[in-house]
């Protein structure tokens, strides 16, 4: 069963783009930076800026995205547990430095950014719906809407994959909130590849498999055949 949520990619960037912006840092992307002078923590960047063409919004928000994206990766932490104040204020910092050489650590605020993964329930900005599910409640919406002989094989079998997954603690945490809402019955396996390319890129190397099978072309689906048979058709060439 296919279970949905706007809890994502996107979602954790702009909760970092957020994030910044409360601490006032000005995000110069990579391409506008010339050179920059070593300054101290929390000391305002001095830089040159580069003169380059006119660029397109697209291209600039891309770089933009990509400090965020390293931002994420270098800094970003997933909480071991449920958000504990007190134990946070006691967690060591990271540091980082930005494309123009203006460094900052941060505390407890790295921590929070990707909480809603795993509760929706706190304030969310810029998300709306009825469908915020955090992630461990779209594992078992998914698996308790199929039938109910195939969800201890499901349950086995919990595949962790995509960008997001990379996050630290991220694996960890998912595991732990599992555990407390999967059926006694049922045993739980989290599998998560250790390979930082194959776990980003795990849905486009099972396609590239499966379209390199000597079957798949039977499964192919015609233009003329879907607009005879509407979507039945998938079910009967896609067993």
């Amino acid at each position: 069963a296919i279970v949905k949520t706007p809890l994502a990619g996107d979602f954790l960037t702009a909760q970092v783009r957020s994030l910044l912006e409360q601490a006032n840092i000005d995000v110069a992307p990579s391409y506008l930076v010339q050179s920059k002078e070593v300054v101290s923590e929390g000391s305002p960047a001095v830089w040159t800026k580069r003169k380059v063409p006119q660029v397109t919004n697209s291209y600039h928000n891309y770089m933009l995205s990509e400090v965020f994206h390293d931002f994420k990766a270098s800094v970003v932490q997933v909480s071991d547990s449920p958000l504990d104040e007190h134990a946070l204020s006691m967690c060591p910092t990271a540091a980082y430095e930005f494309p123009n050489g203006y460094s900052s650590s941060f505390g407890a605020d790295r921590y929070r950014v990707c909480e809603a993964f795993f509760d929706a329930s706190t304030n969310l900005k810029g998300v709306h719906g009825a469908n915020l599910l955090a992630v461990p409640n779209v594992v078992t919406t998914s698996v308790g809407s199929c039938d109910i002989d195939t969800r201890p094989g499901l349950f086995n079998s919990v595949v962790i994959t995509g960008g997001n997954s990379l996050v630290r603690g991220f694996t960890e945490r998912l595991n732990r909130e599992l555990l407390t809402k999967t059926p006694p019955s049922m045993r739980l396996k989290v599998i998560a590849n250790m390979q930082t390319v194959e776990r980003r890129f795990s849905s486009w190397i099972g396609g590239s498999i499966l379209a390199s099978l000597g079957s798949f072309q039977q499964m192919w689906i015609s233009k003329h055949e879907y607009e005879e048979h509407g979507k039945t058709v998938v079910d009967r060439k896609c067993p």
